[in-house]
């Protein structure tokens, strides 16, 4: 039988509240933006590489945001010691390189999943602590400027997951 991408029930942010009601319900809008984008395609589809020259695919980038929310929330923000799954110093790049035998369905459940500990990590966090600082940038962030990224990181992919979706079967809109 064939894997497919479950049917996700989109969200919309608050149009009222307070500061992190409204950072914590635009992410979540944007999280299920890019599940919706890759509902009802099989792994083959979710795999596909559509606009060369890029490598991109809607497998890498739920693979990808999977590891920009553990990097960011977990590690990052509140001092996680834990690993990347799909990249390492030796594949920077393996969240989008190495779909070709990936299993999107544990890809989906290692996304959810993660969602659910970044969530709970950063929950009693206020959002004007300090991050650790960032390996790459030897800077640290408030985690509002945590959210605001993740936010604007989700933005952009999903633009990108809006093209790859029309080029595998035509769909198009919100």
């Amino acid at each position: 039988m064939t894997w497919i991408a479950p049917e996700v029930e989109r969200i919309w942010p608050p149009s009222v509240g307070g500061e992190r009601e409204m950072l914590q319900g635009w992410l979540d809008m944007h999280r299920r933006t890019l599940l919706f984008k890759c509902s009802g395609l099989e792994a083959e589809q979710l795999r596909q590489r559509c606009v060369a020259p890029s490598t991109l695919s809607l497998l890498g980038l739920v693979r990808h945001m999977t590891e920009v929310e553990r990097g960011w929330f977990r590690r990052t923000s509140a001092g996680e010691n834990v690993d990347l799954i799909y990249c390492s110093q030796d594949n920077p790049d393996g969240d989008t390189e190495d779909v070709a035998e990936a299993d999107p369905a544990a890809t989906f459940a290692a996304y959810e999943n993660e969602i659910k500990l970044c969530d709970a990590a950063v929950a009693e966090m206020s959002l004007d602590a300090n991050t650790l600082p960032h390996p790459r940038r030897d800077q640290v962030f408030s985690l509002r400027w945590v959210y605001l990224h993740l936010i604007e990181e989700y933005a952009r992919h999903n633009g990108h997951a809006d093209f790859l979706r029309e080029r595998i079967d035509g769909s198009t809109g919100v």
